[in-house]
């Protein structure tokens, strides 16, 4: 099964207030591994870049000035995507950059029934917890010592390594799986054991044995019992 892993940086948190995408990362995996393959770019969002989005992500304007606007790779990305499915952390915040993007450039939106949010699978795993993406990595041992700033390749790289973890953890393979449940059914299963018939033996008391009992009890002077 193929997915993608994305995360996008913005210049604020709405599209509908004129914020737009200056940035997105994609990871391939396959089977919930890593391929390699990967979609990175910048745009130039045509606007000011705000100094508190500046301080999240360190994109400045003098740094995106000479990038290439969103249209620009749009087919590319597309190309990318395909039609695999997309995950995000809060995912309707990155789908609803992207999807504004498409459209400006009259592209039809990415369904949302493509969307897997990893922020609503750490809510239910893990309920009451932080789910933040450096909440998670701590929790799953995912080494984000390299990060300082957010940037969308990196944290799609963290996030992908989380997602695995969410989902299931690194699994030794489905193929060599099934050989071992086999084997431990073949261990387990149950044989009869096979057992030579024999008549039941006779137990009832001879003639001669109750003529003895009876007289046993009559040499009793009394019984100290009644039955």
């Amino acid at each position: 099964m193929r997915e993608i892993v994305f995360d996008t940086e913005t210049t604020g948190l709405d599209p509908q207030s004129g914020d737009r995408m200056v940035e997105i990362g994609c990871i391939e995996l396959v089977n919930r591994v890593p391929t390699g393959r990967t979609f990175h770019a910048y745009f130039n969002p045509d606007r000011s870049m705000p100094l508190a989005a500046e301080q999240v992500h360190g994109l400045s304007d003098s740094f995106l000035a000479d990038k290439p606007r969103f249209r620009e790779h749009v087919v590319e990305l597309l190309e990318f995507l395909g039609d695999a499915p997309l995950v995000a952390h809060n995912a309707q915040f990155d789908f609803g950059f992207l999807n504004y993007e498409l459209s400006v450039c009259g592209h039809t939106d990415v369904g949302l029934d493509r969307m897997i949010d990893t922020l609503a699978i750490a809510r239910r795993r893990h309920p009451g917890a932080k789910h933040s993406l450096d909440a998670l990595c701590a929790r799953y041992g995912v080494d984000r010592s390299h990060r300082v700033l957010h940037g969308a390749l990196l944290d799609a790289e963290l996030l992908a390594q989380v997602y695995v973890e969410l989902t299931g953890g690194r699994q030794i393979g489905l193929a060599l799986a099934a050989e071992v449940a086999t084997a431990v059914v073949e261990v387990t299963a149950f044989r009869p054991r096979q057992r030579e018939f024999r008549p039941a033996r006779p137990h009832s008391a001879s003639s001669e044995e109750l003529a003895r009992h009876k007289a046993f009890l009559e040499s009793f002077d009394s019984v100290g019992w009644t039955g």
